[in-house]
């Protein structure tokens, strides 16, 4: 694969420049399996349809096709689940959470990264706190009868915020 540069002009970054240096949905660490593509998730409903509204121009126009998204604000009736499941970027900035080359969080981390960006550290930090996320899983086998995909409405639409395919368990 050929390296190629991307520039972001949108409103929380202007005038970013990153690598791709690997090919698009592969050659992810060893421990990094998640069961959801970018354009899966959007497709499914996350963040209430307003994450990616303004930074369309940054991805693959095949990554909007079916995606469910809000213009104007955040709607939680676009998310797969129908429920509010995030905290505001505030809460992520003021827990440390944040990169400076990813202002929107890990979702904007896991679309670049999906696309062949590769920083060591920060692949690693967000590659551990996506790691972390599991202690869900089983506490929705823990409380949910298998099969029942609405038990934990909230739990599972967070789940999916972070790649997990939480309607299969």
């Amino acid at each position: 694969m050929g390296q190629s540069w991307i520039e972001v002009n949108d409103s929380m970054q202007q005038g970013y420049r990153y690598l791709l240096s690997a090919p698009e949905g592969h050659d992810f660490g060893p421990e990094f399996r998640p069961d959801l593509t970018p354009p899966e998730m959007l497709a499914l409903g996350v963040f209430g349809g307003k994450y990616m509204t303004d930074c369309r121009a940054e991805f693959p126009a095949s990554w909007f096709l079916e995606a469910r998204l809000s213009p104007n604000r955040r709607d939680h009736s676009l998310n797969w689940f129908s429920v509010d499941a995030s905290q505001p970027l505030s809460v992520w900035r003021a827990k440390g959470w944040i990169h400076p080359d990813d202002p929107r969080g890990w979702f904007q981390w896991y679309c670049r990264y999906y696309q062949g960006r590769r920083l060591p550290d920060e692949d690693e930090r967000q590659i551990g706190r996506w790691k972390a996320m599991r202690r869900h899983i089983a506490q929705l086998r823990r409380h949910c009868d298998p099969g029942d995909r609405w038990c934990r409405p909230r739990q599972r639409q967070a789940l999916l915020h972070w790649a997990y395919d939480s309607r299969a368990f």
